[in-house]
């Protein structure tokens, strides 16, 4: 081995159930590089970092950590390799301050005595913050941090064991731009400091920005590797997949009608959003553009009866929602696919049939004094969509929706809604943490129902795929809507110059006001 790789994988092979999850996977780890680590859900990324962190073991090959043979037999045995994992579902207990996460099972004692030092346990809190730029105290409840502060006490925890190898997983899912930034700025010092970097991601620009090497994966084999420079998106997107995509966003024309199938009439709540005014036509996507805190999240949520508005109405297919609650849209024709898919949009430890079944159970009970479920009706109905959606499973019936991988889970949250042949979709954020052939499935299924004459609101905080996929974008900042462009007025700088609108307002006003 090279003295410059702190780690190297040998001929790594893992197998479930006759089914081949890596293949001879063979590659190294430069000390003090980046490596981006990339490919399809389901290609084999997480069984690999899985294999390292001892969480499974490998069924042949060998890993070299520092020249040694490396076994690990559990992740304690690799967190005390100096090995540490910031996964995207952080291990965070909300309930407990930044110290007690960061020393949970390891407080310094008092001498030899069996007491925890409390005090030396705060002040190195402290030291670490500061190593992450964070400006806390180690006493605040987790609770009360933003993501990205919970993301950097991850981070500072790794750096309290000693990790010399450090993961990210998909560490800016959660994030907005501010705190995406300080964290690429701390990855850089990481770096800076010879800490060695496997950075996974599904944002392909990120990748490329942060990374010295990249690597891909596909099916459980390593497709491709090369330096950073000899790499473009198209290069790696045609790696992981096993084609070239030149057409990223699927062609459709615009087919819709004068027909409205959601008007939006003045929609008001003070602090929130003001005045809102828009239409979408039978057939048309409309996309909805804005920086974070624009309230276009907060504006979908009122739409579909999640969260109150003070004044104004919404129609559907020019009826008046009067009552306004979940369940008086969704019987009204109207679905909604949340931004939080796993907290809002599924029941994690159910089955996908379950899931898939779940908005329409209705349709499934069978009339009499005995109320019961048609099931063979239920399960016929479900796994034609999940045909239809071709997600990777066993038995719909059988699988839990947490072994799913993101792209799949969308799929399901999708398809779940897809039963109730909705009139109008809200579709909030629908490809956020999914790989990059997932994506291309989802604005496939979103030009489909938009050719069955769904009205598709079509919410997103990435201004590119709006543009790829939308018949019209409205652009909203600081709870107004700013402008809005037909298709033919497409032009990423004006609609940016647009979100930015408000948003400049807004910002002056807090600078005057604070001093």
């Amino acid at each position: 081995m090279s003295e410059i790789n702190i780690l190297e994988f040998e001929g790594i092979s893992k197998a479930f159930f006759g089914m081949d999850a890596l293949k001879d996977v063979s590659f190294s780890l430069p000390t003090g590089h980046i490596v981006g680590l990339v490919g399809e859900n389901g290609a084999g990324k997480s069984t690999l970092m899985n294999i390292l962190g001892g969480v499974i073991q490998p069924d042949k090959g060998r890993m070299l950590l520092k020249g040694q043979e490396y076994t690990p037999r559990g992740p304690g045995q690799a967190s005390a390799a100096g090995i540490a994992f910031i996964h995207q579902e952080l291990n965070l207990f909300m309930n407990l301050s930044i110290c007690d996460n960061i020393f949970i099972d390891r407080f310094p004692k008092v001498g030899k005595l069996p007491f925890i030092d409390k005090r030396q346990a705060r002040r190195k809190t402290a030291e670490l913050l500061e190593m992450v730029e964070m400006d806390v105290s180690p006493n605040l409840l987790v609770e009360r941090l933003s993501p990205g502060q919970r993301q950097l006490v991850e981070i500072a925890k790794a750096l309290s064991i000693g990790a010399e190898i450090i993961i990210f997983d998909e560490p800016t899912t959660s994030l907005t731009a501010g705190e995406t930034e300080k964290l690429f700025s701390i990855i850089a010092r990481l770096k800076a400091a010879g800490k060695s970097i496997f950075y996974i991601s599904h944002n392909l620009g990120n990748v490329l920005e942060l990374a010295d090497e990249i690597v891909v994966i596909r099916d459980g084999e390593v497709m491709d590797v090369d330096s950073k420079q000899q790499y473009t998106i198209g290069r790696m997107i045609s790696k992981m997949v096993g084609r070239t995509i030149d057409q990223m966003y699927p062609p459709r024309e615009s087919s819709h009608s004068d027909e409205v199938a959601l008007k939006v009439d003045h929609l008001s709540q003070p602090g929130v959003v003001k005045d809102i005014n828009f239409e979408v036509r039978k057939g048309e996507v409309l996309g909805l553009f804005g920086l974070m805190g624009s309230g276009r999240t907060e504006l979908a949520r009122m739409i579909f009866g999640l969260d109150d508005y003070g004044s104004g109405q919404v129609l559907v297919a020019g009826r008046v929602m009067e009552k306004r609650s979940p369940q008086k849209s969704i019987a009204s024709g109207m679905a909604f696919v949340t931004e939080d898919r796993r907290e809002e949009g599924l029941f994690m430890d159910d089955t996908i049939l379950s899931n898939l079944s779940i908005v329409s159970i209705d349709d499934y009970r069978r009339r009499g004094p005995v109320s019961s479920l048609d099931r063979q009706k239920m399960s016929r109905c479900a796994g034609e969509v999940a045909d239809s959606l071709h997600i990777k499973c066993g038995r719909i019936d059988k699988d839990a929706v947490q072994n799913l991988s993101g792209g799949n889970q969308q799929k399901v949250v999708i398809g779940k809604w897809i039963l109730t042949e909705p009139s109008v979709f809200i579709i909030d954020e629908p490809t956020r943490g999914i790989d990059v052939g997932a994506k291309h499935e989802v604005y496939s299924l979103i030009n489909e129902l938009a050719g069955k004459g769904t009205g598709i609101l079509f919410v997103s905080s990435e201004l590119e795929e709006l543009m790829g996929g939308c018949d019209r974008i409205i652009v909203m900042s600081n709870g107004e809507i700013q402008d809005v462009f037909d298709k033919a007025q497409f032009d990423g700088q004006t609609i940016l110059h647009a979100a930015f609108k408000g948003h400049k307002r807004h910002s002056a006003a807090r600078e005057v006001n604070s001093e």
